[in-house]
């Protein structure tokens, strides 16, 4: 059985992906049974020089040649952007074409429309390589945990945060040269707002819940605070109290009776022994927690042309083994509620400017007491510039009581809460 693929966006994924398909075309028929042959690529640039791969297909800028071609079965999806890639993938969808995306903003900003129209048509719509790159963490959530209850999945799931970070940690950079270092390495776009405020995690979060949890999370339920008004002081003296810091996407069952979800993008504290804390640079890992299981992580590369493609050809070979009319990629759907502030619980690394004055010191502690939070250490460097640095290790806490900390010190004088981070267990 031969069957033809269209490929949109033939860029550093969608070229990886077409030199798997040459270059394993043989192991690929063996292991599904099928000839996966491209067809036709579909680019914005015509003009452009691609290599690594041959070219035995028709390279156009016109998405109709992909989308009213009946020898094609299966269209990839590599092109990014929302608009113009959920046009195509609906039309494609309407045409009876099985659908293979990369495209985590688009998943997580339509995936159960699109998921929908897809079970209507009869194809099938995949995105493994939507989360984290070349870790099959989407199939593993969707076929290995069904008879498991997920009360946690956490993790490094931008690799361009997560290498600044490192640089910063390993090699003493400030987070302006590592951005550059990263920037200058290709892990970092010329604007880095989407990776560096939190806002790709975020998407990816987005999908990972509702595979862990059935939820449909939209992005304004994800709380998100990125790494940009991190500091290497920060990194200095969560280090010096055992500590790494990683951005991390945490979505968790919280409340009495686990009945309410907490979905969050934030940097963290890791302990140095904790497996996450050994991640570094653009790798990106996922944990997740099971009644049953206990505690799974999954390890890999979060990004680049090879690992992203394999996820892709992992789909596509899933698409060929099971040529019939599409099953939902993923079918678990439950309701849960958005956590309150009150259920966001977590132990916290809270750093404070205390002007030095009689009884500066005296007032910040009183505001922390007042709000029933105490310390399991703490840390007072000496006064520059008139101000103090005092870092606080507190016990188990609440959002709501942080809150409370937030709007006392924003009232107060000679007082300024410098960072406030969550610290991961």
């Amino acid at each position: 059985m031969e069957l033809g693929i269209g490929l949109f966006g033939l860029g550093t994924v969608g070229t990886g992906v077409v030199k798997i398909l040459q270059q394993n075309a043989h192991q690929i028929t063996e292991r599904t049974g099928a000839n996966l042959v491209v067809r036709h690529a579909v680019v914005h640039n015509l003009n452009k020089q691609r290599a690594g791969f041959v070219q035995n297909f028709p390279i156009t800028d016109q998405p109709s040649d992909i989308l009213n071609n009946p020898d094609i079965q299966i269209v990839v999806e590599v092109m990014g952007g929302i608009s113009e890639a959920y046009d195509i993938i609906k039309q494609a969808i309407a045409a009876k074409k099985h659908v293979v995306t990369a495209n985590k903003d688009l998943i997580a900003s339509h995936g159960q429309e699109l998921a929908n129209l897809a079970n209507e048509n009869g194809v099938d719509l995949y995105y493994e390589a939507a989360v984290a790159g070349g870790i099959p963490i989407l199939r593993t959530l969707a076929t290995s945990f069904t008879a498991d209850e997920i009360t946690r999945v956490a993790g490094i799931i931008n690799g361009t945060s997560n290498f600044i970070l490192t640089q910063m940690a390993s090699n003493g950079l400030t987070y302006e040269n590592a951005l550059a270092l990263a920037q200058e390495k290709g892990f970092a776009e010329a604007d880095p707002t989407n990776d560096v405020a939190g806002f790709d995690a975020a998407y990816k979060l987005i999908i990972l819940s509702n595979f862990a949890f059935g939820v449909q999370p939209v992005l304004g339920d994800v709380s998100i605070s990125g790494i940009t008004n991190l500091t290497d002081l920060d990194i200095e003296d969560a280090q010096s109290f055992g500590y790494g810091i990683k951005l991390l996407g945490v979505a968790q069952r919280v409340g009495d009776s686990n009945n309410a979800i907490s979905i969050e993008v934030a940097p963290h504290l890791v302990p140095f022994d904790h497996p996450l804390a050994t991640v570094h640079n653009e790798n990106n890992a996922v944990l997740v927690n099971g009644e049953s299981v206990g505690e799974v992580m999954l390890y890999g590369p979060g990004a680049g042309e090879m690992p992203t493609a394999n996820s892709v050809l992992s789909d596509l070979t899933n698409v060929a083994t099971n040529y019939t009319p599409g099953k939902p990629f993923n079918t678990f759907n439950q309701n849960l509620d958005l956590a309150k502030p009150s259920q966001r619980v977590a132990r916290r690394f809270v750093v404070v400017d205390v002007a030095d004055t009689p009884g500066a010191m005296y007032s910040v502690t009183g505001m922390f007491t007042s709000a029933k939070i105490s310390f399991t250490d703490l840390k007072q460097t000496p006064a520059k510039n008139g101000y103090a640095r005092l870092v606080a290790l507190t016990y188990p806490a609440s959002d709501a009581q942080l809150n409370v900390i937030k709007t006392t010190i924003r009232n107060a004088d000679g007082i300024n809460l410098v960072s406030e981070y969550k610290i991961f267990s």
